[in-house]
């Protein structure tokens, strides 16, 4: 398999265009039709970690968080990214990183803490804005269904937990076909009627090249005739954060010794406690602090995160309880799941979880 086989796999899990535009995320160094010996599964990719995948003679590292985040002008060694890249180069060593492709996937980040801490019927706590279009087209009547099924088959129609979706009109579409045209159905220089069916589907934003190929190649005319609109609809299936149940509400303190251990945290930072049960848990792998409102909108009593600042835990204003374990502790799990996803999609393939300690943090 190549590094463009492997990293296509990752991508149905976490597409890349589901990324904030803030990040770098994909392919950031090597080539991508490189035959693939081996992948090594990281959070980070720091010099450790390279040379791990150096001895085991694997030349894919898959990391969650991107090396090269803000660009190099330069590749001197003077810096850990930089002796990180070179060396990657060096040996040939392919970098692929997901973050916030991975954090807004509903199977992704939020979701394996979600398992870890049993939360029931997780749901996402920020939906990500302006995912979801919708494309409505005409055809003749009669090959309105071979054309549903091609838009279909690219992934449109999907909405939450059904498929196939779409809403059809019938009536006369008219045209004139000009000197140089091919029309399928009329003739040229005369006014003509077509019985036709109006399609309406939707799908999400990152499909929109597949699903119009799709409708291209389905469709006889020689010009097809659609329209494009972005809806504001809330998606269920991309965003950041999770919000859900726990089988069995706990105490306060119960709860938050329950995530210690679980999220194997050295120490968790929180807010005075409120003298009530927990039930409604929200988290947030990595910085969580801009979903504080959020988690308080639906109505969690406890949010579990990370990175919050001294001011940032007075947003709290009694609603809640905010819980910080540390940036990697929310984070550690996501190696985990992605070696259960590879080793499921290529189970005969080298995929490898790495033994390198990249937290940076420590406690004493």
């Amino acid at each position: 398999m190549t590094v463009k086989d492997i990293t296509k796999i990752l991508e149905e899990l976490a597409p890349l265009a589901h990324a904030e535009n803030f990040d770098n995320v994909g392919l950031l160094v090597g080539d991508p039709n490189s035959t693939v010996t081996g992948v090594l599964v990281t959070l980070d990719t720091l010099e450790n970690v390279v040379d791990e995948a150096i001895s085991k003679k694997y030349n894919l590292i898959v990391s969650f968080h991107p090396i090269i985040f803000s660009g190099l002008k330069k590749l001197t060694g003077s810096t850990y990214v930089e002796r990180v890249v070179m060396k990657a180069i060096a040996n040939n060593i392919a970098i692929y990183s997901m973050h916030t492709a991975l954090d807004n996937s509903k199977n992704g980040v939020n979701a394996k803490i979600c398992e870890v801490l049993g939360i029931q019927d997780p749901k996402i706590l920020i939906p990500k804005a302006g995912t979801i279009k919708k494309l409505t087209t005409y055809a003749p009547n009669g090959e309105s269904e071979v054309i549903k099924s091609a838009l279909f088959e690219a992934g449109a129609g999907e909405i939450g937990k059904y498929s196939n979706c779409s809403f059809s009109l019938e009536g006369n579409g008219t045209f004139i076909a000009g000197e140089e045209a091919n029309p399928t159905v009329g003739k040229i220089g005369e006014v003509h009627v077509e019985k036709e069916t109006q399609i309406n589907v939707i799908y999400s934003f990152e499909k929109e090249q597949q699903v119009l190929s799709a409708l291209f190649n389905a469709h006889s005319y020689e010009e097809v005739a659609y329209e494009i609109s972005s809806l504001e609809n809330i998606n269920q299936d991309i965003g950041i954060g999770m919000v859900g149940s726990l089988k069995t509400e706990m105490g306060e303190i119960e709860f938050l010794e329950y995530v210690k251990t679980k999220m194997n945290a050295s120490v968790v930072r929180h807010t005075k406690l409120l003298g009530k049960k927990v039930k409604r848990v929200a988290v947030l792998g990595g910085s969580g602090a801009f979903a504080i409102s959020a988690a308080k909108k639906a109505k969690a009593d406890v949010f579990v995160t990370s990175d919050l600042k001294y001011h940032q835990f007075f947003e709290a204003e009694n609603q809640l309880i905010l819980a910080d374990i540390g940036h990697f502790e929310t984070e550690q799990f996501t190696k985990d799941l992605l070696v259960d996803y590879l080793t499921k999609k290529i189970p005969n393939f080298a995929v490898s979880l790495s033994e390198s300690k990249t937290n940076p943090i420590k406690y004493l």
